[in-house]
């Protein structure tokens, strides 16, 4: 009898071992990390990971997610487009990841999608971007052109942004910029706005020879029309494009460049003295002084540990997106991709300049736009900010394909490229 009791024992232990691997497999929520540490974009992607990591972190600090610990899957899609999509396919399927933070350029966005799509997996995309999008199984908590490119032109037509009248479109040669510039392009016109005052070029990621393409900026600008240059160059290029304006002798009083993709991370691996007065649009300056900012600060420094190590507006993005994607998992009880989805509508986070985020239904947030010009020691003094939130748009007004399309992923919509209703 004896035997046989230690033999149900045993058998019983076995049972219980048997049994807790998918249990305790269930008890862990994991969070997709999917951003460049190598290649071209590594410059700007590694941070986003980093926070992550931190905003991970900490929430596990708090207690976990609906009672369990939170983990952070890493991979590396190193700069290159299409791994990114066997990258998150991977997360998906293999790591079988509860959502994904992720991605920086458009090409690499567009990419994912398809993965996303088919496998009804949920990516919060944390990067200004040219609009013209939206998918049910996208966020997209950066800013859209109506929250970045738009205001930064207005501003400088304005006169406290210099008057500009005549204009130069750099970007790097892929979706964003072309995309964006075929909106500013066609803002710019309606404004009154000739195509001969109004240069455009491209270069490929990595491009490193400046000095021709900024003399021909320095050409065009001789005309005697106040010339303003908008950049959508992105990446490590920014440095030997910045680099070039100080060669030659380009400031920031003569021809004022704004920039949609730099950045304090970027602007730390530069000399910024000859950088002073040009400008940036985003939704989030390292610089604006609330508590929530010296917050996340204080945290920032303290989980990297190191003092002197910026923020920039990606990761304000990703500590919105994050915080309100663990606020719709409570409100749904689960993780499930389509009761988090409809959990998301609506929610709310307080940002880190001041102002309340909130999601809306097209899957983009309300976030208020700032300008700020770069200061010596690569920070931001900004210099004009909207009154208020400003909704994104999915689809642009200023072009005629987009402009009678709306979205709206909740019922009796569900549609990211409708017709707009007509009352």
């Amino acid at each position: 009898m004896l035997k046989m009791m230690k033999q149900l024992a045993l058998g019983l232990v076995a049972l219980a071992t048997l049994c807790a691997g998918p249990a305790l497999a269930a008890d862990t929520i994991k969070v997709g990390v999917l951003h460049s540490l190598s290649g071209t974009m590594a410059i700007s992607e590694t941070t986003l990971k980093d926070t992550m990591l931190m905003l991970v972190d900490d929430l596990n600090k708090q207690g976990g997610l609906l009672g369990k610990k939170v983990e952070a899957v890493v991979v590396d899609p190193a700069s290159d487009w299409p791994l990114f999509a066997e990258k998150a396919r991977e997360l998906i399927k293999k790591k079988k990841v509860d959502v994904v933070f992720g991605c920086w350029t458009s090409v690499s966005r567009k990419s994912v999608l398809p993965v996303f799509e088919e496998l009804n997996g949920l990516l919060f995309y944390p990067v200004q971007y040219e609009g013209e999008e939206s998918s049910r199984n996208v966020f997209y908590t950066g800013a859209a052109p109506n929250q970045q490119a738009v205001p930064a032109v207005d501003y400088l037509m304005s006169e406290d942004g210099g008057a500009a009248t005549r204009w130069v479109l750099l970007g790097t040669d892929y979706v964003y910029p072309r995309t964006t510039n075929k909106i500013l392009r066609s803002y710019l016109n309606a404004k009154g706005v000739s195509d001969a005052d109004i240069m455009e070029n491209y270069t490929p990621f990595g491009h490193s020879d400046w000095q021709t393409i900024v003399a021909e900026v320095k050409e065009f600008a001789s005309g005697g029309k106040k010339t303003a240059v908008v950049s959508t160059i992105n990446g490590d290029a920014n440095v030997p494009f910045y680099k070039e304006l100080a060669n030659q002798g380009i400031s920031a009083e003569e021809i004022p460049v704004v920039a949609f993709s730099v950045g304090e991370e970027e602007l730390a691996g530069l000399d910024t003295k000859p950088l002073v007065g040009h400008l940036t649009a985003w939704n989030y300056f390292m610089s604006v002084d609330t508590p929530e900012n010296a917050s996340f600060i204080k945290k920032w420094h303290a989980f990297i540990k190191d003092s002197k190590r910026v923020t920039n507006d990606p990761m304000e993005a990703h500590y919105i997106g994050f915080n309100m994607w663990v606020q719709a998992v409570k409100q749904a009880g689960t993780t499930d991709v389509d009761a988090v989805r409809q959990a998301m509508y609506g929610q709310k986070v307080k940002n880190l300049t001041g102002g309340m985020a909130v999601m809306n239904t097209n899957h983009h947030l309300s976030k208020p736009v700032l300008i700020g010009e770069i200061q010596e020691d690569g920070q931001m003094d900004t210099v004009w900010n909207t009154d208020g939130l400003v909704s994104g748009d999915a689809w642009s007004d200023y072009i005629p394909e987009s402009g009678t399309l709306t979205a709206d992923w909740t019922y009796p919509w569900v549609c990211g490229n409708c017709e707009k209703p007509k009352f």
